[in-house]
């Protein structure tokens, strides 16, 4: 990026002259990640399981984006989110289940505002400044982010309407797999089956009664989940003292997210930069890209990895010290 821009000391000079209490308001919102996907994973746990804690769910948002972001197509968000919740006291099949619902939230939350953001203007912005120039254009990049959407949710709807289906084709895998196994893993078929039952149960109860109401208000907290995203680039432009019209920042950066949702490579890495300093070139002057890119990434990311990266040490730093001291305990004096 700065060799894209071509102007060290301009970057410079941007960095040392932001605005400060705008910079405060991009470390306030990247916390978004954490609270915004905590209430979100915590509305979703409570319903399957009443006792789960508000605290432990909210690390669980954090610690899912931050899996997310270090893993091709944010792969590994549902998996660290899982093991968060189940640090926190939510039982396995349950925590599974929560961390399916909010992944099922996040599809129909971007399966309505990736098109409303182009009905409502990005796509005519971004055809209009032709910023994605002649080799990839806008209807390309929609249709192959809108297709993983309805693959997707093509999955989610056959699990949902079939539950029982699913149910049986967890059962059929795991005694599959239990009989090229090992006789340890074959002990723990039933209480593989409990747990499979045990997270039909959690699915179907979304569906029924207050089920609903819980999906909806998950919907909805979608939004500050993803409103660091969403919100970064209209901030950013205010720590740089680049004035833009909101509505029109927003609808752009929703369009963004919603590209890059699925993107192949860690945190988008390489197509984010790409794509975010083609799109707000229309605001953003070339000798100020590196900056805006930089600064972006911090709100949209970097912020959150580096926390996530922390708390990720502690919990290893924190398991090496209880092994240790588990083997110290069994030693044997001569």
């Amino acid at each position: 990026m700065l060799l894209y821009g071509n102007n060290l000391d301009r970057f410079l000079q941007a960095m040392v002259s932001l605005k400060w209490g705008w910079v405060a308001v991009g470390i306030l919102l990247a916390s978004h990640d954490w609270w915004g996907g905590g209430l979100r994973a915590w509305v979703m746990a409570r319903h399957v399981y009443r006792p789960a804690s508000l605290k432990g769910c909210v690390l669980a948002g954090g610690m899912a984006t931050w899996g997310g972001y270090l893993t091709p197509s944010q792969t590994g968000a549902g998996p660290m989110m899982i093991y968060a919740m189940k640090r926190s006291g939510i039982p396995l099949p349950e925590a599974m289940i929560s961390a399916l619902m909010t992944f099922v939230t996040t599809v129909l939350f971007f399966s309505v505002a990736g098109p409303v953001a182009v009905l409502l203007g990005a796509g005519r912005s971004l055809e209009e400044h032709g910023v994605l120039g002649q080799s990839i254009t806008l209807n390309d990049l929609f249709r192959i982010s809108l297709g993983g959407f309805i693959v997707v949710g093509v999955v989610i709807l056959l699990v949902i309407i079939f539950p029982g289906l699913a149910r049986r084709f967890a059962r059929s895998l795991t005694r599959r797999l239990t009989k090229r196994g090992s006789a340890g893993l074959v002990s723990h078929l039933a209480i593989i089956e409990e747990g499979i039952d045990r997270a039909h149960l959690a699915l179907v109860a979304f569906f029924h009664g207050r089920g609903w109401f819980a999906m909806m208000l998950g919907v909805l907290l979608t939004g500050a989940a993803q409103a660091n995203r969403l919100l970064a680039g209209y901030v950013v432009l205010r720590m740089l003292n680049i004035h833009a019209p909101f509505v029109d920042v927003l609808l752009l950066q929703t369009f963004i997210v919603f590209l890059l949702y699925f993107a192949p490579t860690p945190g988008g890495s390489g197509l984010a930069e790409l794509l975010s300093a083609a799109v707000m070139s229309i605001y953003v002057p070339r000798e100020l890209t590196p900056s805006y890119i930089l600064l972006w990434r911090m709100v949209v990311s970097y912020l959150t990895v580096g926390v996530g990266s922390f708390v990720f040490w502690n919990w290893l730093k924190g398991a090496e010290d209880r092994s240790s001291n588990s083997l110290q305990e069994q030693k044997i004096p001569l």
